[in-house]
């Protein structure tokens, strides 16, 4: 079986035309971006799902997180979140699981229609006991078995080397690691004095990858947890060597997408998305957040939206939802629903950008046309919510204006003035 890269190096594959024209884009155009490693689609043939294209040229995609803990492992939850999030409009999903029968958890994760993601190494410490009983076997066999079950993208931290502890070690930082995934590496690192056997077999990696067409996520193991920390060493050695994995993979034929770059100023949000881009070659960026500062918790769905809108019209492809329990507990139905809206309206933002402006997003101007004409179903057709913008315009009656200005209403009166003046000529 050749890989979505390999077949759009040699052609055209079929199943790209659908795929093309929900995004706009000539069909010869993205397979020519997939084959250059600009676009990911991530889906593993093993599994039948609604395929989403992420990257250049394409709409900003939002993904989900969800997921079982010690603290709270309740895979009936975990399952209600997910179809909330899969309403709320995410594009994919991703399963963070680290309590209770994994493999099962995501055999049912994986039997809704959207592309899934894990993070192996969760399971593969599960199974080892400790970060420091970890083996090259045990991890290497989690990710095989995933990919066998049908995963579609794999967050893999294999930027977390002996060049990201040492670049931590000579430059600390307040936070250290934040990243789950990064701090097991590091952990294997520093009680073995060995390599991160996913950067020291790195071939063999992708080998296993490329078996089932399963799409890499380059993680951000070495992300700054806290603003303090974002202009520290570790976080830009491992983008450059992010850069060089990511022309390992696309080389290998394994489609790919780059992960970063955690909590950073806003001043410093777009340079951080143009650096990633610059040296991973325009390879799809997925980013949580980013978020720009660390003391609005409780509201970090809006911080992270902030940054996201912020990265997506820089270029970032791929955001993921941020919860208001972000910082403070294992997100709920009613945490997931809203973390998704704003996520969202954020992609949204970037994507006016991306498509050149207001002239290119046509839902923008025929909004305006129906606030006009004060046609509220025309409004509602054009909302990200309609049916939650809905509730709130009619809660104190219908009206042909809404109630905080009623009869003032600056654009019925000056409507009015304008239609007058208009007869009157």
């Amino acid at each position: 079986m050749h890989s979505l890269v390999r077949q759009c190096r040699i052609g055209l594959p079929p199943e790209l035309n659908g795929l093309a024209e929900a995004e706009g884009i000539p069909p010869q155009r993205m397979a020519g971006a997939i084959a250059c490693g600009h676009i990911a689609v991530p889906a593993n043939p093993r599994r039948t799902i609604r395929p989403v294209a992420i990257g250049e040229g394409c709409r900003v995609k939002v993904n989900v997180n969800i997921g079982t803990s010690q603290g709270l492992c309740d895979l009936d939850l975990e399952m209600r979140k997910a179809e909330a999030a899969i309403s709320a409009g995410t594009d994919a999903l991703m399963d963070l699981s680290t309590a209770g029968d994994l493999k099962a958890i995501r055999k049912r994760i994986l039997s809704l229609p959207v592309p899934v993601g894990t993070v192996p190494i969760y399971e593969a410490i599960r199974r080892a006991g400790s970060a420091a009983d970890l083996t090259a076997d045990i991890l290497f066999s989690v990710i095989r078995e995933q990919c066998r079950e049908g995963v579609d993208f794999l967050t893999l931290h294999c930027g977390v080397n002996h060049d990201a502890l040492e670049a931590l070690r000579i430059d600390p930082r307040m936070l250290g690691v934040v990243s789950r995934g990064g701090a097991f590496h590091v952990a294997w690192m520093v009680a073995t004095g060995e390599e991160n056997p996913l950067y020291a077999e790195y071939d063999y990696l992708l080998e296993i990858l490329k078996e089932d067409d399963v799409t890499i996520s380059l993680g951000d193991g070495m992300r700054p947890g806290a603003l303090v920390d974002s202009g520290r060493l570790a976080k830009t050695t491992e983008y450059l060597t992010l850069g060089k994995l990511a022309r390992g993979a696309l080389d290998a034929g394994v489609q790919r997408m780059i992960e970063g770059p955690g909590h950073i100023p806003i001043n410093e949000v777009a340079w951080n998305v143009k650096v990633i881009k610059e040296v991973t070659d325009n390879a799809p960026l997925y980013l949580l957040g980013p978020l720009v500062t660390d003391i609005a918790t409780g509201y970090d769905h809006v911080v992270g939206a902030i940054g996201g809108a912020i990265a997506a019209s820089a270029g970032a492809d791929f955001l993921c939802m941020v919860s208001p329990a972000e910082h403070l507990a294992l997100p709920n139905v009613e945490d997931i629903i809203e973390g998704t809206r704003v996520a969202r309206i954020a992609a949204h933002v970037g994507d006016i950008t991306r498509r050149g402006g207001v002239t290119g997003s046509p839902e923008e101007i025929r909004m305006a046309v129906a606030r006009r004409d004060l046609d509220w179903e025309a409004q509602y057709a054009e909302m990200l919510f309609p049916d939650y913008a809905r509730s709130i315009h009619d809660r104190d009656s219908e009206r042909e204006t809404c109630s905080m200005c009623g009869d003032l209403c600056a654009v019925k009166m000056v409507r009015d003035l304008l239609c007058t003046d208009q007869k009157r000529d």
